[in-house]
């Protein structure tokens, strides 16, 4: 009874919950170094300095550890929409997904393309993980169609501009690196501005806004045809002449 006692205590649950999260991000740096496929427990266990065997008292195999980091990452993306529904207006709403989307790939994820893992699953995960990955993917479409209808966005096909941003965040985890120079909140500043911009109703306007000036009549459209060398002096001949 005492020992059960001990095991149950708050500072022992802490300590076995602070490990696992070590474990997790041990992992999510050596599926972001290797891949999911080439990395092995024997990996995980090297960067946390213990051996293999330490981690079954954690985690049964590596599935579950992968398991474990999208079942995390959902939760943060579920956390996210939650948060929309307290904005007022659509762009506020899909200004926060997507810099809250991008600080998930880039802090919680560290960067591993865990997004292109899911065939990895076994059927019954797989199947948990896309389903929660595919009401995400609605409850952006949502947005885009409310802020459509108010003229918020204009009028594009909103399941391929939802395709479109979350593909572009994903794919984060193919070129960031966490150790690099450029932050997460600026990136998904960054994303969150290319975006809106594409998708607002008043391109000009947006233009205004931003400080980007259209290109003056003569340098838009098709270029000039060159004038000919003969022609040019022709021309300039006939200009000097007087009446």
């Amino acid at each position: 009874m005492a020992e059960a006692a001990v095991v149950s205590s708050p500072r022992v649950r802490a300590k076995r919950e602070r490990r696992r999260e070590e474990i997790l991000h041990a992992a999510l740096r050596a599926f972001r170094k290797g891949g999911y496929h080439r990395t092995t427990l024997d990996d995980i266990a090297r960067r946390l300095g213990v051996r293999k065997t330490a981690l079954y008292h954690y985690f049964p195999d590596k599935e579950a550890i992968l398991y474990a980091c999208h079942r995390e990452s959902l939760a943060q993306l579920d956390r996210i929409v939650a948060e929309t529904r307290g904005l007022p207006t659509p762009r506020e709403r899909l200004r926060h997904v997507i810099r809250e989307h991008v600080r998930v790939m880039t802090d919680t994820l560290q960067g591993s393309p865990l997004a292109f893992e899911v065939t990895a699953f076994s059927p019954g995960p797989r199947s948990e993980i896309i389903g929660a990955r595919d009401r995400y993917e609605r409850e952006v479409r949502r947005i885009l169609e409310t802020g459509m209808r108010e003229g918020a966005f204009r009028r594009v096909d909103a399941k391929v501009a939802a395709f479109a941003a979350l593909g572009a965040i994903n794919w984060i985890a193919r070129w960031y690196r966490p150790e690099g120079s450029l932050q997460a909140e600026e990136l998904g500043e960054q994303f969150a501005e290319l975006f809106l911009g594409a998708l607002s109703s008043d391109r000009p306007a947006a233009r205004r806004a931003s400080g980007v000036r259209p290109a003056p009549a003569s340098r838009r459209g098709s270029p000039r045809r060159p004038t000919h060398p003969a022609r040019g002096a022709k021309a300039a001949a006939r200009g000097r002449r007087r009446p």
